[in-house]
């Protein structure tokens, strides 16, 4: 199943998996169901999607973040 990108170009559904894999891709979402002003259901989404390398990059690139061999003695 064939996509096309901005560009003209055909982007096959595993091309466009094998790039979210390598860059990352962070969803994150909130919703909230009110009634009269008083929330009764929050519920919050935070979901990371990437390769072990992926996220190692996005983790050194965080300022404050733990250097690699840092974070993995604390865990």
């Amino acid at each position: 199943m064939p996509l096309e990108t901005g560009g003209g170009q055909d982007l096959a559904l595993s091309d466009l998996l094998d790039r979210a894999l390598d860059k990352g891709v962070v969803l994150w979402g909130e919703a909230t169901v009110s009634l009269a002003g008083v929330d009764l259901v929050y519920v919050g989404l935070k979901v990371l999607i990437g390769s072990v390398d992926a996220v190692q990059r996005m983790r050194g690139a965080v300022p404050g973040g733990l250097p690699a061999a840092e974070a993995d003695e604390t865990a």
